[in-house]
């Protein structure tokens, strides 16, 4: 445990956004965890890494859209150091290419299990020790998407705006006992997960859309993740961050 006794728990934490967020959060001296799905090498090899240079980094595995799987991964954690879980990063998410018309009844529910209901799960496991502690903070990685819509993933879109919704009430709540609730609306960003997207006509006309003139680094989210992790955003709660060049102002 690191001295000063916070444990950040990240989901999807090896690749893309995650990973970074995980990079950002050990420089700030918590103990950080993170999970991943199914990838269990890719995981080890992140963990020695770190080891390897004198750091200490947890993962365990977690398939979101199961409450078991949720319940297990907290208490483990929660067992293994001995402490509640203080700063919850929901980051892990799937997406999907599909127009509208095609989109499926199993694709529109593995996309809401995933990205709505494995965060209001982690919330609800993990929000009693906030509460006992009386300090938490709560960041939901959200999407533009969310706010403007989408084209052809309506339903990540769907799941990216209920997120922020969530966000917004756990702050209404749960902010009067030290437990702050944001999110982050990320634009377009150099990450895996984002690499379809960005390679497609409507991707490549969002891209020369962009005020700012270029697609965001992985970086510039854990820097800001890392803010509201911090005592100096103690008083931000309820807010959705833009984080998209400028190509969305609400």
């Amino acid at each position: 445990m690191k001295l000063n006794n916070k444990i950040a728990l990240v989901t999807g934490g090896s690749r893309g956004i995650g990973k970074a967020i995980v990079q950002s959060l050990v420089k700030s001296d918590y103990t950080v965890v993170f999970t991943y799905k199914s990838n269990e090498k890719l995981s080890d090899i992140i963990v020695k890494d770190y080891k390897s240079n004198g750091i200490d980094v947890y993962s365990f595995q977690m398939d979101q859209s199961s409450r078991s799987s949720v319940k297990n991964c907290i208490t483990q954690i929660c067992e293994k150091f001995k402490a509640p879980i203080s700063i919850l990063i929901n980051n892990a998410a799937i997406a999907q290419e599909k127009p509208f018309e095609m989109i499926g009844d199993n694709d529109w529910e593995s996309m809401l299990k995933t990205n709505l209901q494995g965060p209001y799960m982690l919330i609800q496991e993990i929000l009693q020790g906030m509460i006992l502690s009386k300090f938490g903070r709560i960041i939901n990685i959200t999407s533009i998407g969310g706010q403007w819509g989408g084209f052809n993933q309506v339903h990540y879109a769907a799941s990216k705006a209920a997120l922020i919704s969530l966000t917004q009430s756990i702050a209404k709540i749960y902010s009067n006992k030290g437990i702050t609730s944001n999110a982050i609306a990320v634009g377009l960003v150099q990450t895996e997960m984002a690499a379809n997207e960005l390679n497609s006509e409507e991707g490549k006309k969002k891209v020369s859309n962009i005020p700012i003139g270029r697609i965001a680094e992985a970086c510039e989210i854990a820097d800001t993740v890392k803010f509201l992790c911090s005592n100096k955003a103690s008083y931000i709660t309820g807010q959705t961050i833009n984080l998209n060049g400028g190509m969305y102002f609400g």
